[in-house]
């Protein structure tokens, strides 16, 4: 009886510790992954916390058996929110918008608004950021050649960014949305890349207006600086193969 007593009594000092309530969301991730970034990013923007977990896919942490019944693809982000298990960051972020965000400003429940959001969002899963991987990964993990064909298909999609961006301020609405924020993280990685950014006007101008809107919300330390941890990481990969 003594011991049950400690133990509810410790349970009961951790509550109120805690406001009140104990908090069983945790992010398993990679820092300088850019879709973990991504989620990071706003988790500050909405003052969640998570419990951080990191997973070094680099040595195959992502292969243990705990995290693959978790997680059958075994890929980071994933998050697991009071049982609640999701992968797919774009997922992730739609979630905690409509989850925990104090308004629907993020993600607006406007059909058409929203409509807009998911085509940007999946215009840079799908497109934008498939073909950055496409030219950069196989290099910066393998020490692959680059692929000036590759390249040309990565201009491509920043040219249609471009064109997307042709008199607007931000992706999807009259505001910054998650839409941004997901672009942001993919083109500001094509910034750190030193990707040629000159020709294309309009991203420059929504890339520094992004930058600005999140520069409070530690844009530089959980972002612009994993993003340039990574374009270290080609370029010495770079060096090694006497690339240019």
């Amino acid at each position: 009886m003594n011991e049950t007593k400690r133990i509810v009594t410790e349970f009961v000092y951790c509550l109120l510790l805690s406001g009140g309530k104990m908090s069983t969301r945790v992010l398993y991730y990679l820092p300088p992954s850019p879709p973990c970034r991504s989620i990071l990013l706003l988790a500050k923007m909405l003052g969640l916390e998570f419990e951080l977990k990191i997973v070094n896919i680099l040595e195959g942490e992502q292969l243990k058996p705990n995290f693959v019944a978790m997680n059958p693809q075994h890929c980071v982000p994933t998050m697991n929110d009071e049982g609640l298990v999701l992968w797919e960051s774009r997922a992730i972020l739609s979630y905690l918008v409509s989850a925990y965000g104090k308004s629907d400003e993020l993600y607006p429940t406007d059909i058409r608004v929203r409509a807009l959001v998911d085509q940007r969002m999946q215009f840079d899963l799908g497109t934008l950021y498939m073909r950055l991987t496409e030219y950069y990964f196989p290099t910066m993990f393998i020490g692959a050649p680059l692929d000036e064909g590759k390249r040309a298909k990565l201009s491509e999609a920043v040219g249609w960014f471009n064109s997307i961006m042709d008199g607007r301020q931000f992706a999807a609405a009259e505001h910054f949305t998650i839409a941004d924020l997901t672009l942001l993280v993919t083109v500001s990685q094509l910034e750190a890349f030193e990707f040629e950014l000159q020709p294309y006007k309009h991203v420059r101008q929504w890339l520094e207006r992004c930058k600005e809107h999140m520069e409070p919300f530690d844009y530089e330390e959980l972002n612009a600086s994993k993003a340039n941890l990574l374009a270290d990481m080609f370029k010495a990969k770079m060096n090694q193969s006497g690339g240019a």
